[in-house]
């Protein structure tokens, strides 16, 4: 009957590494890469992972560790162990980086926890408290001025002004939203005229409200009688131009 060995689970080669080297009680920076190597590939040959990228992932280091191996065996001249960079240096690098996040990960998982345990409570504040402000001191609040300073301080923001306006901008001309359409004012026309019957032209424009709607009225009388719902008649030269209504 055959022994059944539990392994344990790696999230990846870098934490495999990071467990074989703390197991080991070895410097990071001084990997021994022979045994470390000779670890990692006992496990891989006793992994059983179905994920194919995962033990892809551990295929990759494992060529990496073996291509590290064979770099440190292989003799090497004096002047070449003196210039040649170590090539276990790239590895350190990202097993540090590794452990760095590893730790934050954890950091961070302890903080969600503590949370879990933290309540809050809605701040609840008087309204009588939240409206108070406190009263404006006149004789501190105008310690000191002047009105030459009056005068300093109107003449500031008058100049921020004029620094606002734009030299060309402000030569543009206005233009300004029609105050009513034609058609509503074909329409308002129409129910003042069934409402009164017989009105005074004159009084009509008087009591527009400015020159815009004076035109539109103006041009509203002209298509009313173009369409036969009013007629107008002056009696005298000069005389008040008078309307009547056609609308039934």
């Amino acid at each position: 009957m055959g022994i059944t060995v539990k392994l344990e689970t790696f999230e990846g080669p870098l934490d495999l590494l990071l467990h074989l080297l703390e197991k080991n009680k070895v410097n990071i920076y001084d990997i021994p890469i022979v045994e470390i190597t000779g670890q990692y590939m006992e496990y891989i040959h006793k992994m059983q992972c179905q994920d194919l990228d995962l033990m892809s992932e551990f295929m990759v280091m494992a060529a990496t560790l073996i291509d590290i191996k064979a770099k440190m065996l292989l003799p090497k001249k004096a002047e070449e162990q003196a210039e040649e960079e170590d090539p276990r240096a790239e590895l350190v690098q990202q097993i540090l980086e590794y452990k760095l996040y590893k730790s934050i990960s954890y950091e961070l998982k302890d903080r969600q926890m503590d949370a879990d345990r933290v309540m809050y409570k809605v701040p609840t504040i008087p309204d009588e408290v939240s409206a108070y402000a406190p009263p404006v001191d006149i004789d501190s609040l105008l310690d000191g001025l002047t009105l030459r300073k009056l005068n300093q301080i109107f003449e500031t923001i008058m100049k921020r002004q004029n620094d606002k306006i734009d030299p060309v901008r402000s030569k543009f001309g206005r233009i300004e939203k029609e105050e009513v359409s034609l058609e509503e004012k074909i329409t308002v026309l129409e129910a003042y005229a069934k409402r009164h019957r017989k009105f005074s032209f004159r009084g009509l424009l008087e009591r527009q409200s400015s020159r815009v709607q004076v035109i539109v009225t103006f041009l509203a009388v002209l298509e009313l009688m173009k369409t036969g719902k009013i007629e107008i008649f002056q009696q005298h030269a000069f005389d008040d131009i008078r309307i009547t209504s056609k609308i039934a």
